[in-house]
């Protein structure tokens, strides 16, 4: 007998281990069409495993480890779902109702995550969206010190039970997709509120820009320091604080009771903690790598909102390239511009942090292949970081998808800056996506346009539409003007450019001065006010 229990210990390969795939392998699933999509999983070492799915198959030999992968044909789109089998020696898994057609991944922060019933708007069209070729697999929010394998979550199609638990961006986005090109579409939501671009990206990435890696190294000092007896210690001692508060409020009369404090939160190391760099890479990103996929939407940037972060020009490409270089697939990837936000800005020179990474996000479309941006500063809300318009954001992300993925022949952005000429006392600014012409989307004088001559001293300028695609600014304060700005501030109320499709124009600029930025940290964003200069 112990001669047997030695000989298992010291062969693995002995030892049974169940067929299994990740979870997003799973019923109701959505594969991409028209592409050799890989599935993948686990068996017992070296066994044979052998995937069939209508009518065509695949095999391999599981490695020691009893990791095996496959690349199987998929042919064209079908709304017709079929059961995928996967067998290994005597084990078998079906896999029902699978679909084969578009599949996108979301990702983000909040404005990702936020739910369709987050917005009361939607409750009408909500139970009416019956569509069982619309389908989406959302993943829960957890954390990982190590890149991890699987995940759990499962798919499900659009229906009025299901829809508002659906990411209200993704799902508009999905919808116009299925409803414009007529097939089947499947959508992997992975995102968390609150979050940076830095803990969705790896770390290994990460260590190759001077900026993160110094956030990389903070992050892992503090791990090697962590004392987790006495984070525990802290931990109860807080809690208990936190439960007699509790206690003394509730024998208060509602109106007498005042914020009550969120409850303590269970110590974490920092190599586990979500917002910090890689964590959710490790958890949400890395099991999904190799999904077969079209592209990536993305709405994030308010965690990195402040003035001491790395320029979100680096680190959203970081990321991008990064996640292509292990999907090794030069997907797709298109992501929203922050809405307007705060209270709006009176005079022109705003030194914020906000249009500033708005802009930022706007160079990642000419540094960044097969890239595209959903402009939205006409959908923000002054006191409200979660504007609770979705359809916009979604639908114009799916603009992109439709002119570069699909091949149609539309306008699909607003207004993007494009190139600029001095013109006596005005500049010429000319404009690419506008659509038949430019207009003022209220038929008024356009505004939030700002110009500046060698002094660098910002004015409010005289705009007017030139042509086609061009507008013409001067300032009768700036007789020699060497820049001019749009929509510079965090909400620049009254920005009104506009094409032919109702799309509004990005913010830009065309300087690159410097500018004093306010000190402003993403949880206190929402409460600094707007300092002109």
């Amino acid at each position: 007998m112990k001669t047997l229990l030695l000989l298992i210990s010291l062969a693995p390969c002995l030892v049974h281990a169940e067929l299994t795939v990740p979870h997003f392998f799973s019923d109701h699933m959505v594969l991409q069409r028209e592409r050799a999509v890989a599935i993948w999983g686990k068996a017992n070492a070296l066994a044979e495993v052998k995937v069939e799915f209508k009518g065509k198959s695949a095999q391999t030999k599981a490695d020691a480890d009893g990791k095996w992968r496959v690349q199987l044909e998929t042919g064209a789109a079908d709304a017709k779902g079929a059961t995928m089998l996967i067998q290994s020696g005597a084990e078998k898994k079906e896999i029902a109702d699978v679909l084969v057609g578009e599949v996108w991944f979301a990702s983000g922060q909040s404005n990702m995550s936020y739910q369709m019933k987050g917005s009361p708007q939607y409750a009408d069209l909500t139970k009416k969206s019956t569509h069982p070729n619309l389908r989406m697999f959302d993943a829960p929010r957890v954390t990982a010190v190590h890149a991890q394998d699987d995940i759990a979550g499962k798919w499900a199609a659009a229906t009025p039970e299901t829809v508002p638990n659906f990411s209200a961006v993704a799902f508009f986005f999905a919808r116009k997709l299925h409803f414009d090109l007529g097939i089947p579409i499947g959508v992997i939501n992975s995102s968390w509120g609150g979050k940076p671009v830095e803990t969705f990206t790896s770390r290994e990435a990460l260590n190759t820009l001077p900026g993160t890696k110094a956030l990389v190294d903070a992050t892992l000092k503090a791990d090697a320091n962590y004392d987790e007896k006495k984070a525990q210690k802290v931990y109860l001692t807080q809690l208990k604080k936190w439960q007699e508060m509790t206690q003394q409020a509730a024998k208060k009369p509602a109106n007498q009771r005042g914020i009550i404090a969120p409850r303590p939160m269970p110590p974490k190391r920092p190599l586990d903690l979500e917002g910090k760099p890689g964590v959710l890479f490790n958890a949400m990103i890395h099991p999904f790598i190799g999904y077969t996929m079209r592209g990536a939407i993305w709405y994030q940037g308010e965690g990195n909102a402040n003035a001491n972060a790395v320029p979100y020009d680096l680190t959203l490409p970081l990321m991008i390239n990064d996640w292509r270089k292990r999907w090794n697939d030069e997907f797709s990837f298109y992501y929203v511009q922050l809405a307007n936000f705060q209270q709006p800005s009176t005079a022109p020179g705003t030194a914020h942090p906000w249009p500033l990474l708005q802009d930022r996000m706007r160079l990642v479309l000419a540094t960044t292949p097969k890239t595209g941006m959903a402009i939205i500063n006409d959908v923000g809300a002054a006191n409200d970081i979660h504007p609770k318009n979705k359809k916009d954001p979604g639908e114009r992300l799916a603009l992109w998808a439709l002119a570069k993925d699909y091949g149609k022949d539309i306008t699909y952005s607003g207004p993007l800056y494009q190139s600029n000429e001095i013109k006596g006392d005005a500049i010429r600014v000319t404009f690419a996506q506008s659509g038949t012409g430019l207009k003022s989307r209220d038929g008024s004088q356009l505004k939030r346009f700002e110009i500046a001559g060698a002094d660098q001293k910002w004015h409010w300028a005289e705009a007017k539409i030139d042509g086609k695609d061009s507008v013409l600014v001067r300032s009768a304060e700036v007789k020699q003007p060497v820049a001019v700005r749009y929509a510079w501030a965090a909400n620049p109320e009254g920005a009104n450019l506009i094409n032919s499709e109702g799309l509004p124009t990005s913010v830009f600029r065309t300087d690159n001065w410097s500018q004093t930025m306010p000190k402003v940290t993403p949880n206190k964003i929402n409460k600094t006010p707007v300092k002109s200069r």
